[in-house]
């Protein structure tokens, strides 16, 4: 191995055992260690540890085709120190600010879509329904005032036609009159019953709506 390559390959892990300690940090940060049951934590530990390791054989790969020395260990054990003593506590504060800025970034985001989309759209289909019912109700109000205006317009126009059908049928016969009597029972006895199903109909109707 030349001079240049052992020079590349000590900076490059010098910089690693750095960016090892901030990649632990920032694992500690986010894993939440106490609030972990013991296997999740001990998978999420030994995931965190073989992914390092390719990452740093991977860098060595690159830099000198994967050779391992002593000094490589030594050079780790540099970087992971002067990320300690110099750079942990100014990493650890950037490291919450992005994470406030985020989450705050969420809350905003998560705010105007329910200003700008969620409730304009839930208003509109109250609204929607709302114009549904008042037109429904509009409707039935309607149809039961054109329903007594037939009933009294028929009133008017079958009230001289009865004084007249009275006046013929006093003048029958007594058997004809009898089998026109059973014949109008029938005829009664059944449009009493369509009557009083339609009777139904209309008050569960009523119900729901009320």
């Amino acid at each position: 191995m030349i001079l240049s390559t052992q020079f590349f390959t000590l900076l490059s892990m010098i910089g690693m055992g750095s960016l090892f300690g901030a990649m632990f940090d920032t694992y500690q940060r986010f894993l939440n260690r106490p609030k972990r049951k013991q296997w999740i934590v001990f998978f999420n530990d030994l995931l965190f540890w073989i992914i390092q390791a390719v990452i740093i054989f991977y860098t060595l790969f690159l830099v000198n085709n994967g050779e391992l020395r002593f000094y490589i260990f030594l050079a780790l054990l540099c970087g992971f120190a002067a990320y300690q003593s110099l750079f942990k506590g100014i990493y650890l504060r950037l490291l919450e600010m992005t994470i406030k800025t985020i989450i705050a970034i969420g809350r905003f985001i998560k705010k105007t879509f329910q200003l700008l989309i969620y409730k304009p759209i839930v208003g509109l289909i109250q609204l929607i329904i709302i114009i549904i019912l008042t037109i429904g109700r509009g409707l039935l109000t309607l149809v039961k005032f054109i329903g007594k205006v037939l009933l009294l317009i028929a009133k008017i126009i079958l009230f001289p036609i009865q004084k007249i059908v009275l006046l013929f049928w006093k003048l029958l016969p007594k058997s004809l009159k009898k089998s026109v009597e059973k014949l109008y029972n029938k005829t009664a006895g059944f449009f009493k019953r369509i009557r009083n199903y339609l009777s139904k109909i209309i008050n569960r109707w009523k119900n729901r709506n009320e």
